[in-house]
């Protein structure tokens, strides 16, 4: 083994990664930081976690997870091994030799990048950089963040990238929900210089089964963007034609579920009322914005984030017109039921969710709006939907469904009985295709 030491008697990066002794250090313990922090974990990589939430932190020390889909009972194995700890101290990184930046970058109230996340982090990071240490930022950003925004404010600590600390970017690829581990997910990653590459990726095989590492940091923060637009786009696609194919008595998901017969030439995309999630209601912007400092023009991209940034109203519309059609009767004051809140099934993820959007349109309507999903017995504060904050969900009874005007299934978690939610129903919306096995009172079902 080629152990080389560093200024100060101790051992320097390179050896600290073959000797399997470096400790790691994850700034952001949410839905991306948390497993990857196990992912390195289960490697036996020791780990720091950093979170500005002083709640989260607790709750980790006391080996219990506040993210549904990650159990708890792996918070309490990694805390009892005593390769993991969880602390809100930032002047620990000084004891990590990388460290991992997995914070949001959202879009501010004009639809342009925020990475006021990004930017506080890495000040925090600056304050206690030193020799030998790797970056690494995972949140998905537009191509350049880390040598324009990243580098700058890491170098005002001193220390120059590629000669005092390295420096690469690596997205995240989580599937939250999903049975993937995230081990087993390839991991991309791009270097801002060689060095910088060379040393992430052995970083990364420590823990991942698959490392492919391209020419740089931007082409790693552009391969992020590229997969989260091709979904947007073809999402995009699928909810225009299910508004097409719907005029045309044309049920959308059984021309998918033919469709995807095709062993060549078709991937299968869903329908529904509208994008939630972190990336792909966000990344194609934040290409669009940057793609214009460069006088180019995404109108293929802008144009699929127009339609589905409509599917929320396009669904009360179809909602509006059922109510008409069935009872005589309006939006306005009727007594409308949100079937699943979730931006995705049996998740308790609420950041983007278009059934947030739908509650505030209906809302706007004159309806009384209630929901029921048992991931959230009330609405936490959200970024963007403060007047929710708060608002109570409602049992799964017959006595409390049947009261209401119509249904909305707005995310098809699996725990609920369809066959019983439709039973008591006088009126479903169906936005996901969630009822496609229900039998009877089929009646009663429009699909949105």
């Amino acid at each position: 083994m080629n152990i080389r030491v560093a200024l100060g008697g101790s051992l320097d990066l390179q050896a600290k990664l073959e000797s399997r002794t470096l400790t790691l250090g994850v700034i952001g313990l949410g839905y991306v930081g948390l497993p990857l922090t196990h992912a390195f974990w289960q490697a036996g990589v020791k780990v720091l976690g950093f979170d500005i939430d002083e709640k989260k932190v607790e709750k980790l020390n006391g080996g219990i997870s506040y993210i549904n889909h990650f159990a708890s009972d792996k918070v309490e194995g990694m805390t009892a091994s005593g390769r993991f700890r969880p602390t809100s101290d930032f002047s620990e990184l000084t004891g990590a030799d990388a460290i991992l930046i997995c914070v949001p970058t959202p879009l501010n109230p004009t639809r342009e990048p925020d990475l006021q996340a990004v930017v506080s982090t890495c000040e925090a990071i600056a304050a206690y950089l030193r020799p030998e240490h790797l970056i690494v930022l995972e949140s998905t950003t537009y191509p350049g963040t880390t040598s324009e925004v990243v580098l700058p404010i890491l170098e005002t600590s001193g220390l120059k990238a590629g000669r005092d600390f390295y420096l690469a970017f690596s997205p995240e690829r989580e599937d939250p929900g999903s049975k993937v581990e995230t081990h087993t997910i390839p991991k991309i990653v791009g270097g801002w210089d060689e060095r910088s590459g060379e040393l992430a990726t052995q970083l990364y095989t420590l823990a991942f089964e698959r490392v492919y590492r391209v020419k740089d940091a931007q082409t790693a923060e552009a391969v992020k963007i590229t997969e989260n637009i091709f979904r947007a786009v073809n999402i995009a696609l699928v909810n225009e034609l299910k508004l097409a194919y719907s005029r045309m008595g044309i049920n959308i998901w059984d021309v998918i579920e033919a469709a995807k017969t095709k062993p060549f030439g078709y991937m299968p995309f869903y329908p529904g009322p509208g994008l939630g999630g972190h990336c792909i209601p966000i990344d194609p912007f934040y290409l669009s914005w940057r793609a214009r400092a460069f006088e180019i023009d995404t109108k293929f991209i802008e144009l699929a984030g127009e339609v589905n940034r409509a599917m929320p109203r396009a669904v009360v519309n179809t909602l509006q017109d059922a109510l008409n059609a069935r009872f005589a009767r309006a939006i306005k004051g009727a007594r409308i039921l949100i079937a699943g809140i979730a931006y995705k099934k049996n998740l308790d993820d609420l950041r983007e969710s278009p059934a947030l959007r739908i509650m505030e349109i209906l809302q706007g309507l004159g309806a009384e709006v209630s929901y029921l999903d048992s991931f959230f017995p009330e609405i936490p504060r959200t970024r963007e939907h403060a007047n929710l904050q708060g608002m109570q969900g409602i049992a799964f009874a017959e006595e409390s469904v049947s009261s209401f005007d119509a249904v909305m299934i707005a995310t098809d978690h699996d725990c609920v009985d369809y066959e019983s939610l439709v039973r008591w129903s006088k009126l479903v919306i169906d936005t996901r295709n969630a009822t496609k096995s229900v039998r009877d009172g089929r009646d009663k079902i429009v699909l949105a």
